[in-house]
């Protein structure tokens, strides 16, 4: 079994090891060591990385209570090695780990939110809540948690049987009746107690910050997405820059970038609207002339094809009333715009036929989707750079009904 030094010394960088085992698996070597300060992957926290002699380590696993050190090169059994930490990596991941735990504290103990999901990668952290918070909520618990930071509390571990552990279940967020045995129990000086396996700084002020990120709906709670640290300052010194370009291409100052992009929306929409206005008006303009050029089979029934570029689904529910005013017509609409291709068929005044024959005749040229009633019927498909030809060959084909 290896001696677990990160355990009760997270702050140790190195140690002196001896290899007891050494097996290759899949272009890496699993490497075994008498002890180690390297942490495995587990309880959520990402493994350390480092170096084993000179030896990249890449990754670290624990399986049935032994320590695989992922190694790029083989290291010969009874070999006397030095385990180094790459200790930036093993301060990240503390310092997620530690604001995850306190986070999650500061959201149960001021509005009785209980995190359900913890997952940390390379590039951001996520709780798991199984209570919707709101920002201004999400807002006191961060500032609740980072005045926590610092105040640079200690963080002790303790070892105690499940049974004597039972006794603090009324004072941490979560507690695990099933667990038995020994207990590693992380607490934070008057904050958050709760049974962990993973690395934490020994003081809260190694943290430097915790920063919320963003919030979305999850499962009937809410997902939370935050940083910590280094992490946390690199995001805000990508972001403060970001902005300070936006506001000097704005003209503006960096506060006010908000309400003078909410200007520029507008003004744009108002040009859009009154662009698609006249789109729409010369559409229908055309809709009447395609009306009147359009081919009349024997019963009487004219068939218009009626081709929409740069228009979507939303352009032909505006002409579908048009296109029904239309006496004596079916009349087949198709907008195009980058990607999707909407189409439409729609009978006319006092006209006589079934819409769902037309729209399966689209739906087989454009090999898209869509349904309907015999006096109406929609679909669309996947964009196609032949879309018109398709259009005019299925107003033939109806055409020849």
């Amino acid at each position: 079994m290896t001696v677990k030094l990160f355990e009760n010394n997270s702050l140790l960088r190195s140690c002196e090891a001896v290899v007891t085992a050494c097996a290759e698996k899949n272009g890496l070597y699993l490497v075994e060591l008498d002890q180690t300060v390297f942490f495995p992957e587990g309880g959520g926290q990402l493994s350390d990385r480092g170096k084993l002699g000179g030896v990249d380590v890449v990754h670290v696993s624990e399986k049935d209570g032994h320590i695989y050190h992922e190694c790029t090169e083989p290291l010969s059994v009874g070999a006397k090695v030095q385990a180094v930490l790459d200790w930036p990596v093993r301060l990240d991941r503390m310092q997620q780990h530690l604001g995850e735990h306190i986070l999650s504290y500061a959201c149960w103990k001021l509005f009785e939110a209980n995190n359900i999901g913890f997952h940390m990668n390379e590039d951001m952290v996520t709780i798991d809540l199984d209570k919707e918070l709101t920002e201004e909520e999400l807002l006191k618990a961060e500032l609740y948690t980072n005045e926590i930071i610092w105040d640079n509390r200690p963080v002790s571990v303790d070892y105690m049987d499940s049974s004597e552990a039972v006794k603090l279940k009324d004072k941490m967020r979560k507690f695990n009746s099933k667990l038995t045995g020994i207990l590693r129990i992380v607490s934070v000086q008057d904050a958050d107690i709760c049974t962990c396996c993973g690395t934490h700084p020994p003081f809260t002020g190694m943290l430097g910050s915790v920063k919320v990120i963003r919030h979305e709906k999850h499962k009937g709670g809410c997902r939370v997405e935050f940083l910590c640290g280094k992490r946390a300052l690199l995001d805000a010194d990508k972001k403060n820059s970001v902005l300070l370009q936006v506001a000097a291409g704005l003209s503006t100052k960096p506060e006010l970038v908000p309400e003078h992009l909410a200007k520029l929306k507008a003004d744009w929409q108002a040009e859009l609207d009154a662009a698609k206005s006249k789109l729409l008006a010369a559409a229908e303009k055309e809709l009447h002339n395609a009306y009147e050029a359009a081919p009349q089979r024997a019963d009487g029934l004219k068939v218009v094809a009626m081709p929409l570029e740069g228009c979507d689904a939303k352009d032909i529910k505006y002409l579908l009333p048009k296109a029904a005013a239309l006496v004596d017509s079916v009349t087949i609409l198709a907008a195009a715009k980058p990607e999707r291709i909407s189409y439409a068929v729609v009978l006319g005044n006092a006209a006589q036929g079934d819409c769902r024959g037309v729209i399966k005749l689209l739906n087989d040229a454009f090999g898209g989707r869509g349904g309907g009633k015999s006096d109406c019927a929609q679909g669309g498909s996947d964009y196609c750079e032949d879309w018109l030809e398709k259009l005019h060959t299925v107003a033939r084909q109806a055409a020849a009904v």
